[in-house]
């Protein structure tokens, strides 16, 4: 084991609606992008306002076979941000790619995970967004709905070289992260429930130790630990399926999506206050 810390029902007219989800996604064709051939992911490219009021664009991507959702945008920073949802594992997975400064003896780049449990009604399914076609590809989106800031206390490490047992898709996104894959000791006991064996996951230092540690944000000296709060923001996602009312049916049919903004904040424990440079807050 290496050393711990390395590492409702709407209603919407058609109309207003930003993206269409047809029923019979056969006659409109497939899906513009990579999910043209069987099997493959169907992508899905719009810009998207952040909440800085830039503008940037952000790739969606959806695996129906693999029952799983991707999304990826390049902050103004150049910190890539991608997001993955696993419906068949009930895993979710954030990854940053920061870069570095230079000038304050850093990498390139400095890679972060935090894998965390999903629940299914985060997320429209991976079905769902194969099917969306953007009527405006050159339009601005802004998401309908903000959602709260979630803050995440990490207090586990994902061992990488068993993170596959985990998801299949932890060992391709986090490639760059291998000492730096962090989750929560209550998602820990969900997996294990579902019969994720123990080796995947590994202990940080206790909660006991880590309320004696004062944020990196107020240690000056760079070698030593401290906890560590990273924020990230997921600008636009297809959060719930919209239904609509016709005359014609007898019941509700999905119509388009409700597109969400989600904030989130982690705290985890680094063993080297220089490997949290970002972290200036108090």
């Amino acid at each position: 084991m290496r050393p711990p810390g390395r590492r409702g029902v709407p209603t919407a007219p058609p109309a207003l609606l930003l993206l269409l989800l047809p029923l019979l996604g056969p006659l409109l064709g497939a899906p513009r992008g990579v999910g043209a051939g069987p099997g493959a992911p169907a992508e899905l490219r719009v810009r998207v306002r952040l909440p800085d009021g830039q503008v940037t664009e952000e790739s969606l991507q959806a695996d129906s076979d693999a029952d799983s959702i991707s999304l990826e945008l390049r902050k103004p920073d150049g910190t890539l941000v991608s997001f993955t949802a696993d419906f068949k594992k009930d895993v979710k997975i954030f990854r940053a790619l920061i870069l570095g400064e230079l000038e304050k003896g850093q990498s390139q780049f400095q890679a972060l995970c935090f894998v965390t449990r999903l629940h299914h009604n985060e997320i429209i399914p991976s079905e769902a967004m194969a099917k969306l076609r953007q009527k405006n590809p050159r339009a601005v989106r802004q998401a309908e709905e903000v959602r709260g800031l979630e803050h995440l206390h990490m207090d586990m490490a994902v061992n990488f070289s068993q993170g596959g047992l985990l998801s299949p898709h932890l060992r391709n996104v986090c490639a760059e992260a291998v000492d730096t894959i962090y989750t929560r000791r209550e998602d820990v006991r969900f997996w294990l429930e579902q019969g994720v064996d123990s080796s995947v996951f590994e202990a940080l230092p206790e909660a006991s130790e880590q309320v004696h540690l004062s944020r990196c944000g107020q240690v000056g000296d760079g070698g030593k630990p401290c906890v560590c709060r990273y924020g990230l923001s997921l600008a636009w996602y297809p959060c719930m399926l919209k239904y609509c009312h016709s005359r014609d049916r007898p019941t509700p049919y999905k119509c388009g999506i409700r597109s969400c903004q989600k904030n989130y904040s982690f705290d985890f424990y680094v063993p080297q206050r220089q490997l949290c440079l970002w972290d200036e807050d108090p």
